[in-house]
């Protein structure tokens, strides 16, 4: 049976299904009832059987494997000029990280029996969920930007995905993908254990959210789990991460958190976040300059664009658990990394470069040693910028 979904906060419990809340009557964001743990210790990486990429670690995973391309594994190369070690995310089959969300929630869909999934997104996220929908067989619609780049908005459309393209911010974006979601419900319907209603999901479609839906935290959490496993299951000292919703950030932190509570590593490494100058609430929230004072201009970093990350609170509790930070880099400092990146082979779209950005300046504020232990995600093919 389908994991229960459940409130951290409140501690209401709703029941699995496809009309199921995508939140909390309380405005938090749910998790699953179940938190698995493996048992036994953990094989060596050449002892480790990863023909099914990130389900390899099924036991850690509160869903059934229904939709996959056996994606994850994704390498961790040396990068002597930023002495540190990147993680190609952007070799996943669609060119983005967000195909670890992708795969548990589309699992997560066919296991509730939905028949179409929703979901608003700049554009990873959507050709990420309008790809997997199409492998699951399941229709989709993915609310975009009005100014979506092309490359992106192919790659929904040729999965036989609907893009529905949306004038004004991104937050526009959001509040008419959720009008669809809940259809005539508008919030009101629903009850969960206490008799409190929620935003039920009684409209167009299931909301496939790589914000909300926690299915998708179960596979961006696996990018911790390998991370560990390539480092003899061990951790490093920091990771340096993207935040806009703050799906991979809030994976890792999820994680490595498991991991230690399995007791298969020992301690966490510290998380540093990285946000878009001018549009950074988690730096806002930290009391940190969310301006470039040399440089504001951020559209370059389109993907990280986010003036309120729907799991906000979480991104600020796991810095505070983590010892971590985030700071706010500005456009040309982006653009200077992207070109340094192209030129040592790693070939990724511009948001990418936030957090190598980031890292730098980490360094040099003194916040990491220089013989640090530091793995940085890059979350994005430079295809998709074609």
């Amino acid at each position: 049976m389908p994991a229960n979904l459940t409130c951290p906060d409140c501690g209401t419990v709703y029941e699995a299904g496809p009309d199921e809340p995508w939140r909390c009557a309380c405005g938090r964001g749910l998790e699953f009832t179940e938190r698995p743990h493996p048992q036994g210790d953990p094989l060596p990486l050449h002892s480790l059987d990863t023909s099914e990429g990130l389900w390899t670690f099924f036991e850690f995973i509160p869903i059934e494997q229904h939709v996959t391309f056996y994606e994850g594994f994704t390498p961790i190369v040396d990068a002597p000029e930023w002495d540190a070690q990147f993680k190609l995310e952007y070799v996943f089959p669609t060119g983005s990280f967000k195909d670890r969300g992708a795969t548990t929630t589309l699992s997560r869909a066919v296991e509730l029996g939905v028949e179409k999934v929703i979901d608003d997104s700049s554009g990873n996220a959507g050709a990420s969920i309008a790809t997997y929908a199409a492998r699951a067989g399941l229709e989709a619609d993915i609310f975009v930007p009005a100014d979506v780049k092309q490359s992106k908005l192919m790659a929904i459309q040729r999965a036989d995905a609907r893009p529905v393209r949306i004038e004004g911010t991104r937050e526009d974006v959001t509040a008419a993908c959720l009008r669809a979601v809940e259809g005539n419900a508008g919030g009101d319907d629903g009850a969960g254990t206490d008799g409190s209603s929620a935003p039920r999901q009684t409209g167009e479609g299931w909301y496939a959210s790589h914000a909300w839906n926690p299915a998708f935290y179960a596979g961006t959490m696996t990018f911790a789990f390998e991370v560990a496993a390539q480092q003899g299951w061990t951790v490093p000292d920091a990771v340096v991460l993207p935040i806009g919703h703050g799906t991979l950030f809030l994976g890792a932190y999820r994680g490595f958190s498991l991991l230690n509570e399995a007791g298969i590593v020992d301690g966490m490494p510290r998380l540093l976040g990285a946000q878009a100058a001018g549009c950074a609430p988690i730096v806002a929230a930290l009391g940190g300059d969310t301006v470039d004072a040399d440089d504001a201009g951020t559209d370059i970093a389109d993907g990280i664009r986010i003036t309120e990350p729907a799991r906000g609170t979480e991104i600020l509790e796991a810095i505070e658990e983590t010892d971590g930070d985030a700071i706010a880099v500005g456009g040309d400092p982006i653009e200077t990394a992207l070109d340094r990146l192209h030129r040592n082979g790693f070939y990724v779209e511009p948001t990418c470069a936030v957090a190598p950005t980031a890292l730098e300046q980490y360094r040099e504020a003194g916040v990491l040693d220089d013989d640090a232990d530091v793995v940085v995600p890059l979350t994005g093919s430079g295809l998709k910028t074609l």
